[in-house]
């Protein structure tokens, strides 16, 4: 196995499957074209569900991208573990009623033994129990060990009705001392030891209202390879965040808070800021600002979380425009659109982290006194819940996170209660929706001319 960088992963499987004749595509916005039932691109087949559909014709029965995504279910995970994050690329390659099984299966396996120099032995592949098909091909055409396949339940996607299919998960495994050292460990357990690279979805299948599965005219392949997965196995680390992915940004909160990467509450204080500041750089520039609903409140929250983890640390001062700089230089090869839109980045962060850092310290006091008060019930009111929300700017995913670090929950019914009864009182003010599930009616090409009006307002806010 060589080494390779992150960015040398990206390109070296975008090459690969242009070699295949598949077109090459810049990713896509992170805020969704034509799609309301979607609040933000999630995964690789996201912005391509018209082409699966067959809504539109697609530039190239082969497509192959990198796309950003953007996932926020499992944010209180992030910094906690080695492996969740609320900004990551997926790599995909996709076939309209093209190529099938056969393509998909072999051209993975190539990629990952020929390109990145995988060692075979290392690698483990999970079928659906009644794929025969593709069992046979893995272990027939590809020669995989029957040891190291598996038949499991899970490996079958759908959401509900329309399109759906089997599909078959790549592991690699990371060696017995990242294991929970069960005799029973293997492919399919809940530790570290077997780290799941890519999924392939054959989509060959049409569930209908009844319940039945009928076979599709055409034919699909989606497949998603996770990009900090692959460069934490091909260059060694524990953890996607020691990967030059993401660690360069972590050195330099480091660098400003003096830090100890050792300390474990330091770490994930730590890990947090340097996955947000990706996100909420690449949401930015993809024209997505901070507000109270849709897509702003994710913005927000996942911003005025890092600038909690901040203070964690004992950062005083604002801090994480400056970070913008380190992503930019990471990613403009990528995505040369952050070194275009840079500045106006830098501006909305840096409006948004003084107004927040302005009443956080307050809003701690209050909400550390409010958990010092809870009775033997331990729940926090929701009308102080709200307070914190209304009056400093708290996300009330943010008490939440704070209360369970404490051992505590929120009520979440009085917190709606007095929001109900505020609306009645000042209509127009934006209600955060949980999770929001509104769009926000953002181009997600934005112009030159824009982002100029964008940045005037936002400097306006800074100055006042």
């Amino acid at each position: 196995m060589k080494y390779m960088t992150g960015n040398e992963i990206r390109k070296a499987y975008l090459d690969f499957f242009e070699s295949k004749k598949h077109l090459k595509l810049h990713s896509f916005s992170l805020v969704p074209e034509d799609d309301p039932s979607l609040l933000l691109i999630g995964a690789g087949m996201a912005p391509l569900k018209p082409y699966f559909t067959g809504k539109l014709v697609p530039p190239s029965y082969r497509v192959t991208t990198s796309q950003k995504c953007i996932r926020t279910g499992d944010i209180d995970n992030v910094g906690r573990t080695a492996r969740h994050h609320t900004f990551f690329e997926m790599l995909g390659n996709f076939s309209f009623g093209d190529y099938f099984k056969k393509e998909a299966i072999t051209w993975a396996w190539e990629f990952l033994t020929e390109v990145l120099e995988l060692d075979k032995e290392r690698l483990y592949v999970t079928v659906y129990p009644d794929d025969t098909e593709a069992y046979d091909l893995w272990h027939d055409t590809v020669g995989v060990p029957a040891t190291h396949i598996s038949k499991l339940e899970d490996n079958f996607w759908e959401i509900g009705e329309g399109p759906c299919g089997p599909d078959t998960e790549i592991f690699y495994d990371l060696g017995e001392t990242r294991g929970c050292g069960e005799p029973t460990c293997a492919v399919g357990c809940d530790c570290d030891r077997y780290l799941e690279i890519w999924n392939l979805v054959f989509t060959q299948f049409d569930r209908t209202k009844e319940g039945t599965y009928e076979p599709l005219e055409k034919k699909n392949i989606d497949t998603g390879a996770g990009l900090e997965r692959l460069a934490s196995v091909i260059q060694e680390k524990e953890s996607n965040f020691e990967t030059d992915l993401l660690f360069p940004v972590m050195e330099e909160v480091i660098r400003i808070c003096h830090g100890d990467y050792d300390d474990p509450q330091q770490k994930i204080a730590i890990k947090v800021i340097g996955d947000h500041i990706r996100a909420v750089t690449m949401m930015i520039s993809d024209g997505i600002l901070p507000s109270n609903e849709g897509r702003g409140y994710v913005l927000r929250r996942i911003l005025r979380r890092a600038v909690r983890f901040g203070h964690v640390l004992g950062i005083k001062n604002t801090f994480l425009a400056d970070l913008v700089d380190v992503v930019v230089r990471m990613y403009r090869d990528a995505y040369p659109e952050l070194l275009e839109h840079k500045d106006l980045i830098r501006t909305v962060i840096a409006t948004e982290e003084a107004q927040f850092s302005a009443t956080l310290a307050q809003g701690l006091e209050l909400l550390n006194g409010m958990i010092a008060e809870t009775g033997q019930d331990k729940v926090l009111a929701g009308d102080k819940v709200f307070k914190l929300y209304d009056t400093f700017g708290f996300p009330v995913e943010l008490t939440e996170e704070i209360a369970q670090e404490e051992g505590l929950t929120i009520d979440h019914a009085g917190f709606d209660a007095s929001m109900k009864e505020q609306s009645r009182n000042v209509p127009a003010r934006p209600v955060p929706k949980f999770p929001p599930k509104s769009p926000l009616p953002i181009r997600p090409g934005l112009l030159r001319k824009d982002l100029s009006l964008m940045k005037r307002r936002h400097l306006r806010l800074l100055s006042s």
